[in-house]
């Protein structure tokens, strides 16, 4: 974890609009309004990054140390992922990652990662994914981005009215099962919550999706149900994680969730193979399916609008 030196105001009297933006490399914006997407037609990048107010980035799952066929090279398709954040027409606020950053939790994988990561020149808030915790004591993953964070890594900072919190759903894990945030975490979101005004936007990063994508491959979270239920109130709360290296995207209310691209290999559609894991495609075809994801809050406006963007259209 990063802390930051952000503004700590509150955010606008009340809630004008909820609206998810996204920008899947083929050009064309859609709007979400109570669920119901809407297409506002061709736009090219420049426009899609061109936001005032808050930006900030999301990469997830870099994977750092896989060598396999789906991808035997992730540590160039980090790289791309990064080049493309440093030729940003406006440098955003912060990068969060949501998980993953290595494959197997060694010291190499881990230098690697933050040798990539560094060059972007923004400060990074983490949460881990499963890959980044094998060690029985979470000790390598803690040293790096875990110093001031709650348990097994949870926390949580405010910028320019928005409040984060970057939640862990990894630390009791067991293989194939639902992500789980446990009782002491569920404790401590309620009282990060409590007491603040419902106009603030909420904004949650975890590594496995807080709704359940498809349980029979463990994707979801067991007591999410329980974590969103404190954050009913308010009148803005985007969910943001990875895991499942691929976008998906789901609006209930109040809260719009949201999945991100892998910057390492792609993963299966939910159902259409026999388990999850990594997907072979074809080299020309794989930088299609890995990618970056920008996320805008203008004080006004009460939106957050979301521009995934691939590595390659």
């Amino acid at each position: 974890m990063t802390t930051h030196d952000h503004d700590h105001g509150e955010g606008p009297s009340r809630r004008k609009v909820l609206e998810c933006m996204t920008w899947a490399g083929t050009g064309v914006l859609w709007t979400i309004s109570g669920g119901v997407p809407h297409s506002l037609g061709i736009i090219d990048e420049a426009l899609a990054a061109d936001a005032k107010g808050l930006t900030f980035l999301q990469i997830s799952d870099s994977h750092m140390g896989f060598d396999k066929p789906a991808n035997p090279n992730v540590k160039s398709t980090l790289e791309e992922a990064i080049g493309r954040i440093k030729a940003l027409p406006a440098k955003p606020a912060f990068m969060i990652h949501t998980g993953d950053i290595t494959h197997l939790s060694k010291v190499k994988e881990f230098d690697d990662a933050e040798q990539i990561i560094s060059q972007a020149k923004l400060d990074v808030n983490y949460v881990p994914g499963e890959h980044d915790i094998i060690d029985p004591e979470i000790k390598l993953y803690k040293e790096r981005y875990g110093r001031g964070a709650k348990g097994p890594g949870y926390y949580s900072f405010d910028a320019n009215g928005v409040h984060f919190m970057g939640l862990v759903n990894v630390a009791a894990l067991k293989a194939g099962g639902m992500g789980s945030l446990g009782d002491e975490q569920l404790a401590w979101i309620e009282a990060d919550l409590k007491g603040r005004s419902t106009s603030t936007p909420i904004v949650v990063f975890a590594h496995i999706p807080l709704w359940t994508v498809y349980p029979q491959w463990g994707w979801g979270t067991e007591d999410s149900e329980r974590a969103l239920s404190y954050m009913k109130r308010f009148g803005s709360v985007t969910v943001l994680n990875g895991h499942i290296h691929q976008v998906m995207q789901k609006v209930e209310g109040n809260v719009t969730f949201h999945t991100a691209r892998s910057t390492a290999f792609p993963q299966p559609a939910p159902g259409s193979a026999p388990s999850a894991g990594p997907l072979k495609v074809t080299d020309d075809k794989l930088r299609t399916m890995l990618g970056i994801a920008s996320i805008a809050f203008e004080q006004g406006d009460q939106r957050l609008a979301i521009v995934d963007t691939p590595l390659a259209s």
